[in-house]
């Protein structure tokens, strides 16, 4: 049952069954995965889930807002340039960075918005990216999911994204792996 699995899940991430609300995550699931996501490969994404049901969670940052846009120049090539704007207690943060790609610069402008408050985003390093394309049928405007995998030391995670917009299921994953990274601080 999905109710027994969340609760196998649970024991093995070592959190409280008694704070969590397990029928809020599994409803929660059961959208996400009407949407396009699929959690097996992506246990960093199903933890982050069960935590946030928890009433003391409190997230180490919040996002505002963020926007991508890639240019082509004349003689220069493709430019991908991220704006990201987050929260992290009182103090908000707004940063901008380009990247060789709309996902690379999104990765560069989140880090650079977090790691002067957590310092440790700087050695996390973003392995593989994999994206699969859901409902071919409907072309362009198919449904994508994203899979990133992490790694920080030896420690290693995956994440996942769903949407008909690759840059919004590249920043699901990507704002899900920076946050379990941070999980603990």
């Amino acid at each position: 049952s999905g109710r027994g699995n969340l609760v196998h899940k649970a024991r093995q991430f070592g959190l409280n069954m008694e704070s969590l609300d397990l029928r809020k995550a599994l409803d929660q699931i059961k959208v996400l995965e009407s949407q396009g996501f699929t959690f097996e490969g992506a246990e960093a994404s199903v933890e982050l889930m069960l935590r946030r049901t928890h009433p003391a969670y409190v997230p180490p940052f919040e996002v505002i807002d963020y926007s991508v846009n890639v240019h082509q120049r004349r003689g220069r090539g493709l430019n991908s340039e991220a704006i990201v704007k987050v929260r992290v207690g009182p103090k908000r943060m707004h940063t901008v960075a380009e990247g060789n790609g709309p996902v690379n610069a999104l990765d560069a402008a989140l880090r650079k918005a977090l790691v002067d408050v957590y310092p440790q985003l700087s050695s996390i390093k973003l392995v593989d990216y994999k994206v699969r394309i859901l409902d071919g049928e409907n072309a362009t405007a198919a449904t994508t999911r994203v899979l990133i995998d992490t790694r920080q030391g030896n420690k290693s995670w995956s994440t996942v994204g769903a949407s008909a917009n690759i840059i919004e299921a590249s920043w699901q994953a990507l704002a899900d792996s920076m946050e379990y990274a941070l999980l603990g601080s």
